[in-house]
């Protein structure tokens, strides 16, 4: 069982990164730019779980437009703090065909789940595909898939926070912060 002391102190060593103001202005830009870009469209908003689901909860209310709403899973973190392989959990529904995709995922690290879902999808016979992420990660190297629409660049840290977890603490946080030392 899951010691509240670790977690707390967990909490107490690491660093702000985004204030919880910063997140609420950068999702209502964010929805914003989605709204313009969408706007005469109907699009299939597909959130990635787990992480997503704070992020989705706080901009599906600001997207002042229709759209279907359904989720996937894939993750290549599970617990740890590196990506792994790419693991499908819940695979994008067959409703995709045809339809203007926009996938909603809580942070961009490397681009290669984005990338992945994005091969899956479009494979599904999508019309369109484009990716809103609350916070991409600003990296040397190059990604092999950026994302359409981004909340906030943050440097190369573990973060944790809205919706992302680090060992699986402090998802419920409405600022994101980053472990001390990465």
């Amino acid at each position: 069982m899951p010691d509240p002391r670790e977690s707390w102190a967990f909490l107490e060593a690491s660093d702000l990164v985004c204030s919880a103001q910063d997140v609420d202005a950068a999702i209502g830009r964010i929805a914003t730019e989605i709204h313009q870009a969408f706007k005469d469209r109907y699009p299939l908003v597909l959130i990635v779980m787990g992480g997503a689901v704070v992020f989705a909860g706080q901009l599906l209310p600001k997207l002042r437009m229709p759209l279907d709403l359904d989720y996937i899973h894939v993750t290549r973190y599970g617990a740890a703090t590196s990506g792994g392989g790419i693991e499908w959990r819940v695979e994008p529904p067959s409703g995709v065909r045809g339809r203007a995709v926009l996938v909603l995922d809580d942070i961009l690290d490397g681009g290669h789940t984005m990338r992945a879902i994005r091969e899956r999808v479009l494979a599904l016979g999508a019309q369109s595909f484009h990716c809103a992420v609350l916070v991409e990660k600003t990296l040397k190297e190059k990604k092999p898939r950026s994302a359409h629409f981004v909340g906030l660049r943050i440097p190369e840290r573990f973060v944790f926070g809205c919706g992302m977890d680090a060992k699986g603490y402090w998802r419920n946080l409405p600022e994101i912060r980053a472990m001390r030392g990465s």
